[in-house]
């Protein structure tokens, strides 16, 4: 009888094992823990692992410590890491050093398991034979979403995809890459907005020893980690002008300079970004180069929000279930319902999570329309204008949930980073979430 894959998890905060040990295990997969460099070293010696994710911080070490450990073993264990934003030195240094790939925290579930996935070959079943089935869907405006990355993939100009938050926007990018010539090359994405403006520069084009202090020796940026393959500009409205100058630079000169270089060095890659804003309303404001725009426009795509396709909910909710491991559990008739007359503001990225936790609230293999609780937006009471400030709880309410609501918007619904944004426990947000009716 087979054994389900072994995953070692690196990590010393202990909300981030508990996610990815919960995810990991729904995908039917053993996982141990380590929260030291030591303690780590000492499993992957005594346990064959499949797979090892580690972050790069460590209290006693760095993660590359752990990759080298995991290299020189007699049967060397793939390691993945785990990088701060903003830190692409980290990424690539890792990369060198062996890691075949990285996320970015705060760790987003869909991008864990794409990358788990990956790592183990677990078969994709009947999407091995088209990549773009992965956007699940058969009404028109999907199946013309497919056809058209397709197209977009034989190409090599700069693809802009515009949508809401949590429609796709990242797995369109990930799939034109897959379906094109670059496929066996890297895919870097960069959120834009994640990154502090005083170090854009150089985690875009990387650095130079002793360009400034701290710079102990040369680093690559996202730039040369993408050589040969795509980089993917997430939220690349968010860029500063001063950046969204040197990037232009960089477009037309197919060249990049390390921040305390004197010379330029020529870079092959594929640009595609996206943003839930509309960049052309920013280019009319001042706040985005027109200029930019154009380089980065020269082809677009637009991912529908979930509600415009409301007709591929149920198969949709269907495919996340069996991913989540609820391939036993049935969505009631009007559960159903419930999810297709929802709006879903936080779109397919949503959806998943109000499946996961009903999947964990329902009783046997039924998930009936009480376990999804689904609250839609409720007008003001008669008689209350809206916008007033009483009842007073009632107002407090609504500000607390447009606070929450931002910050897992912000943290792609990632709850443990939401709660560190926010200034509360991760048990706090979880009795707020429960109580509002909105997780």
């Amino acid at each position: 009888m087979a054994t389900s894959p072994r995953i070692l998890l690196v990590d010393d905060e202990p909300d981030l094992l508990d996610l990815m040990e919960l995810t990991l295990v729904k995908m039917g997969l053993e996982t141990d823990r380590a929260v030291s460099v030591a303690e780590a070293q000492a499993r992957l010696r005594q346990t064959h692992y499949d797979l090892c994710l580690t972050d790069m911080r460590l209290t006693d070490g760095e993660g590359l410590d752990v990759i080298a450990c995991a290299s020189a073993l007699a049967l060397p264990v793939p390691v993945a890491v785990i990088t701060a934003y903003g830190n692409a030195g980290n990424a690539v240094a890792a990369l060198k050093a062996g890691a075949f790939d990285y996320l970015a925290k705060p760790v987003a579930l869909d991008q864990l398991r794409t990358l788990v996935k990956s790592a183990l070959a677990i078969p994709e079943s009947t999407q091995a034979d088209d990549p773009t089935r992965e956007l699940i869907g058969q009404s028109v405006v999907m199946q013309d979403i497919r056809a058209r990355i397709a197209k977009l993939a034989r190409t090599q100009a700069p693809v802009h995809i515009a949508g809401e938050s949590g429609s796709g926007k990242e797995l369109a990018a990930r799939l034109i890459h897959r379906l094109g010539n670059r496929s066996g090359k890297p895919f870097v994405a960069v959120n834009c907005g994640a990154i502090p403006e005083t170090l854009m520069e150089s985690e875009f084009f990387g650095y130079r020893k002793g360009a400034f202090t701290g710079a102990v020796a040369d680093r690559d940026g996202f730039f040369q980690a993408a050589n040969g393959g795509t980089l993917f500009l997430d939220e690349v409205a968010d860029l500063p002008l001063s950046m969204q100058v040197k990037l232009l630079r960089v477009l037309q000169e197919k060249k990049v300079r390390k921040v305390g270089a004197t010379t330029e060095e020529p870079i092959d890659v594929r640009i595609v970004s996206a943003t839930h804003q509309n960049l052309s309303a920013l280019v009319e404001t001042g706040r985005f180069r027109q200029d930019l725009y154009y380089r980065l426009n020269v082809i677009d795509l637009v991912m529908p929000s979930l509600r415009d396709r409301a007709k591929d909910i149920p198969e949709m909710a269907r495919f996340l279930l069996d991913k989540l491991g609820g391939a036993d559990v049935k969505l009631d008739r009007d559960a159903e319902q419930a999810l297709c007359a929802y709006a879903f503001p936080g779109n397919v990225r949503e959806l998943e999570n109000t499946l996961e936790r009903a999947l964990a609230l329902c009783e046997g293999q039924h998930i009936n329309a009480a376990d999804l609780n689904l609250t839609p937006p409720t007008l003001p009471a008669t008689g209350t204008a809206p916008g007033s400030k009483y009842p007073l709880q009632d107002y407090l309410d609504q500000m607390e949930r447009t606070a929450i609501l931002e910050a897992l918007e912000q943290t792609r619904y990632n709850k443990t980073a939401a709660a560190r944004l926010l200034g509360v426990t991760f048990r706090s947000l979880r009795y707020r979430l429960e109580r509002l009716g909105i997780e």
